[in-house]
């Protein structure tokens, strides 16, 4: 039987064991969501990395007049860099063509599984449906977590994905069971659990709304980005393809998706569906 395994954190890895896995790596609040946006906004190359160290060396090595810079250190924006770590900060014409080197503290760290994918709220259906199409007999959804901690976006994040799988087939560990159980309790109330947690809290408290409403929308994409070699691009089943490119929404609307959200439904008004 085909295994699927939730991990509440990275720390919780074993490396030996993602041998032959798919790793969904999920970092709602924002590393998998920004990097998301950039590549649907057509970024020509993306990198990933996870120190300043790391993203100079691997700076020298582009042209640096196609070069953005990007991300963030411990939370916080880096001086000097064009970008921080907000997904509306990439937009077409700031990315389109372009090549970003990307710094985050969490959700990109080297990972030895046969394949990794990047997964948030944004498409979260779109990963589910690449998942069961896929062959692989073993997936972890890696919640990427805060300094070692468990976070309640994460969480959210790989519950929505198994939630819009048919599990029947898979075998899960106890931290599958629970994000099941926990998509039952707020399926079509996601906006709602995203805003109890602490960095959810940030958003409303730093008049955030739109960031935050954007973060939030399930299913908005039907891209599945992948890491090869360092690298981000379209997982190679999708090659080809066409995805959306959802616009970015206005304080107003990200309002209205809250107060949906408190009444149990959609952005849109209607319950959510994968």
């Amino acid at each position: 039987m085909k295994r699927l395994r939730v991990l509440m954190t990275r720390e919780e890895i074993v490396p030996d064991r993602l041998a032959g896995a798919t790793a969904v790596v999920v970092d709602v609040f924002l590393a998998t969501t920004t990097l998301l946006t950039i590549l649907e906004n057509g970024a020509r190359q993306i990198f990933p990395v996870a120190s300043l160290e790391e993203a100079e060396s691997v700076r020298k090595k582009l042209d640096a007049s196609n070069v953005l810079r990007g991300g963030e250190q411990d939370a916080e924006r880096i001086d000097g860099y064009d970008h921080g770590p907000f997904p509306e900060e990439y937009p077409p014409e700031a990315v389109a063509d372009r090549d970003v080197v990307f710094v985050t503290t969490n959700g990109t760290r080297a990972i030895a599984a046969e394949r990794i994918l990047l997964g948030c709220l944004r498409n979260a259906p779109a990963v589910a449906r690449h998942l069961e199409d896929s062959r692989t007999q073993s997936v972890y959804l890696i919640c990427a977590g805060s300094a070692g901690r468990f976070t309640v976006e994460d969480f959210l994040g790989a519950a929505t994905v198994l939630s819009c799988m048919d599990t029947r087939e898979w075998r899960l560990n106890d931290g599958a069971w629970m994000a099941l159980d926990f998509m039952e309790h707020y399926r079509g109330r996601e906006l709602e659990a995203l805003r109890q947690g602490r960095a959810g809290r940030w958003f409303f408290e730093h008049d955030k709304l739109d960031t935050f409403e954007f973060v939030g929308t399930i299913g908005a994409s039907d891209l599945v980005p992948e890491v090869v070699g360092g690298m981000v691009s379209q997982s190679a089943s999708q090659q080809g393809s066409t995805v959306r490119h959802p616009a970015a929404p206005d304080k107003a609307s990200a309002q209205k998706s809250f107060r949906n959200a408190r009444a149990g439904q959609g952005p849109n008004g209607g319950k959510l569906k994968c």
